[in-house]
């Protein structure tokens, strides 16, 4: 088949096209080669990108010795780390549809022939991902990994034990001194958060579903067999694109995509997986929702004893066996299609024989729980659905009263000053994907409340997302979101709310005729209209329940 690069290159009025690659040094026999983007969300912006352009530059070496012409550029990233607790925070979410949308851009633009992506943060996973299965062209992705680890006082520690000493400072259980500490070690190298936070989370499927070279999501960052496994992506994407290998398409299939929940379940992953393995789906025209994780996430046990739920960081899966160390456990199990396909075109199951398996403390030979680490919940407060994070989890039920807030700077002031009651259900509602607009990250109210030492004496319940690093008592992703009209919206304080993780329900305890009556009077709030690239978010995007996308399936 031809090269999608010749439409660039070959014919007298390509005379110019050719004189523009000149200037970038390339000789006529270079403009004779495949041509392979390598897409990065290379910067200094977070310590999770920091490593990547080092990546890049070895990846652009591998394809340079299997024969092709590396054109690296960098996409962009908006981290949660920095944009926590704010309003840039709405920028988040929607920054993936952007990474995605400007791979895409530049690889069809430029009518390259393969692509080799590297990410490190939370949403820039997904976005490379989705481009990759968007393009369906010969594609390796590459994790940048995860920082190590700090020590503080014997123990290992990371910047989720720095966000809940700021509750913990707020209860009194916390010296300023012993914050200043923690702060100052708790990130002692470049990489994504250690545990198994929403970018480990999502490294996991890359590998899960063969996207991604076996090994690479839980390798640290800083370990120097990084730079070799990138230039062995290069070379991969090559040989993809002489015809060994499969294409994305052929690897994102249902069976995959159940997997990758499997492998989230098992893990106790993020629950922001529940909005990106939809949207990785919707890529390739698959249909693939909540009720899909839910369904694989009841039938696969809790393997992995992983924080923030558990015990381990991604340092210690990888010590282990990595990914494939839960997968083969998975296998084992009966709760893995075995038949998928890996990047090096065997399937799963060829690939994971002879692979160590459960090692008995990181992965569990026996379940820590017989289902998995999420639950999707039901009832007339989420028809469509709300995610909780039960990992870790010592009480499933709770029963409380509502207390209720229209956006999550009110609720965070309340918790600050610890103006709440233990039983109560903070709800933060109108942060949803187009309420927001945004879908902001409440880590920062989750992780006070549990610094705060209530994170299973308070509920929150919200239309708005979670970190992978949240634990406790935190129900979000409330669909139908509230601005659209979703019964969060209904909801007024001193209401009665239960929440039952082993029955699956949310459930408010408000008659039906109420409800109509309020739901008659009901009008969203009044707030400033958005601008630029958070306006057209809010007309496109849709429901969290089917991954928050902002495009029709192909």
């Amino acid at each position: 088949m031809k090269l999608p690069s010749r439409v660039t290159v070959e014919g007298a009025d390509r005379a110019p096209h050719r004189a523009f690659l000149r200037a970038l040094g390339l000789s006529d026999e270079d403009i004779a080669k495949p041509f392979v983007g390598v897409a990065s969300t290379a910067n200094n912006v977070t310590p999770c990108n920091a490593g990547l352009g080092e990546l890049a530059r070895e990846a652009c070496v591998g394809v340079r010795e299997a024969g092709g012409v590396p054109f690296d550029f960098a996409s962009i990233s908006v981290a949660d780390s920095m944009s926590m607790n704010h309003g840039g925070m709405r920028y988040s979410l929607l920054s993936r549809e952007l990474v995605a949308d400007g791979v895409e851009a530049v690889v069809r633009g430029h009518a390259y022939d393969a692509l080799v992506a590297f990410a490190g943060c939370d949403k820039t996973l997904p976005g490379m991902m989705m481009a990759m299965a968007r393009l369906n062209l010969p594609s390796v992705f590459l994790y940048g990994g995860a920082a190590l680890p700090g020590t503080w006082r014997g123990r290992d520690v990371t910047i989720l034990d720095t966000y809940e000493g700021v509750g913990a400072l707020l209860a009194g259980e916390m010296s300023e001194q012993d914050l200043d500490e923690l702060e100052h070690v708790c990130l002692p190298t470049i990489g994504a958060c250690p545990g198994q936070f929403t970018a480990n989370t999502m490294a996991m499927i890359s590998e899960t579903l063969g996207l991604a070279l076996p090994g690479s999501a839980t390798m640290p960052a800083v370990h120097g067999a990084r730079r070799a496994m990138a230039r062995e992506a290069g070379r991969v994407a090559m040989r993809i694109l002489a015809g060994d290998g499969p294409l994305p398409r052929d690897l994102i299939t249902r069976k995959s995509l159940e997997n990758a929940c499997a492998a989230v379940a098992a893990t106790g992953g993020s629950t922001n997986a529940g909005l990106h393995i939809p949207a990785i789906a919707h890529e390739v025209g698959i249909a693939f929702s909540m009720d899909d994780l839910a369904r694989v996430s009841r039938r696969t046990p809790l393997l992995a004893d992983m924080k923030p739920g558990g015990k381990y960081l991604a340092r210690d899966l990888h010590a282990v066996g990595g990914v494939y160390a839960v997968l083969e456990a998975l296998l084992e199990a009966g709760a893995l299609h075995g038949d998928c396909l890996t990047i090096h075109g065997t399937t799963l199951e060829q690939a994971l024989n002879g692979h160590p398996g459960a090692d008995g403390e990181v992965v569990r030979r026996q379940p820590i729980t017989p289902t998995g680490g999420l639950v999707v919940l039901k009832g007339n407060l989420c028809p469509d659905g709300a995610l909780l994070k039960v990992a870790g989890l010592r009480k499933l039920r709770f029963d409380g009263v509502a207390r209720v807030f229209d956006c999550e700077e009110d609720c965070a002031d309340v918790v600050r000053r610890r103006a709440y009651r233990e039983g109560d259900v903070l709800v933060i509602r109108y942060e949803g994907p187009r309420g927001g607009p945004g879908m902001r990250e409440m880590l920062g109210v989750t992780a006070l409340l549990y610094g705060q030492g209530v994170g299973e004496k308070v509920a929150l319940f919200t239309d708005g997302r979670f970190s992978g690093a949240t634990r406790g008592m935190m129900v979000g992703y409330a669909s139908p979101e509230a601005v659209a009209g979703g019964a969060l919206a209904l909801v007024r304080d001193g209401d009665r709310i239960t929440i039952d993780a082993e029955a699956g329900t949310a459930t408010l305890h408000v008659g039906d005729d109420e409800l109509a009556l309020r739901r008659a009077a009901w009008t969203p709030p009044r707030r400033e209209p958005p601008t630029g690239v958070l306006e057209k978010y809010a007309r496109l995007v849709g429901s969290a329940f089917d991954g928050a996308t902002t495009h029709g399936r192909k």
